[in-house]
């Protein structure tokens, strides 16, 4: 296996531990026994446990950014926001990135996660707003949207058959927006 596969297939295996157990609570023992390497391997490749999480985090928030600006490219306002709410939305069948972005607001309790969140989730915002065009209110509001998709999503609402879950997993309609301005949240 060429070194590039091997990062890649130690960088999977990671994914899913981090995301299952969180920056403290993932072994990077366990990921190296899975990979079929030395932990000292994995030390190599990454540097640290937290260089290996906070790769693994900014993917996966990278992941969203640019599939909601791939969805938006060529869109302005309200229906550029709404290709981005419905890529958005199709994203968070990928549970292991949508855990990985959760652990990563989880361990901000760290400065150096915190400060790395913060870049991932500054450049979500900045995709939303420069690709729409719209109003910090309007972009708020979106994002807020998705923040209770990310929780419905993690607690897997998909499976619960009550009236609280069918409202959350209830797919956003593009008018939803029209009426969230600056001028009308005054």
């Amino acid at each position: 296996m060429s070194g590039t596969e091997r990062r890649a297939q130690v960088l999977a295996i990671a994914a899913t531990e981090f995301a299952e157990h969180g920056l403290h609570g993932a072994s990077t023992e366990k990921i190296a026994r899975q990979a079929g390497i030395t932990q000292a391997y994995v030390f190599r490749m990454f540097g640290t446990k937290k260089a290996l999480f906070l790769e693994l985090v900014r993917a996966a928030f990278e992941r969203v950014s640019g599939g909601m600006r791939d969805a938006g490219e060529g869109k302005t306002g309200l229906d550029a926001l709404s290709a981005m709410g419905a890529q958005y939305f199709d994203l968070l069948a990928d549970r292991t990135g949508l855990l990985l972005q959760l652990q990563g607001f989880a361990a901000s309790g760290d400065p150096e996660v915190r400060d790395a969140v913060r870049e991932c989730f500054a450049r979500m915002w900045g995709t939303a707003e420069d690709g729409t065009g719209l109003e910090p209110v309007t972009v708020k509001t979106f994002l807020a949207y998705g923040m209770l998709l990310n929780a419905g999503a993690a607690l897997d609402v998909g499976e619960v058959d009550a009236v609280w879950a069918e409202g959350v997993r209830t797919r956003i309609q593009p008018g939803l927006f029209s009426h969230v301005t600056t001028e009308t949240n005054r």
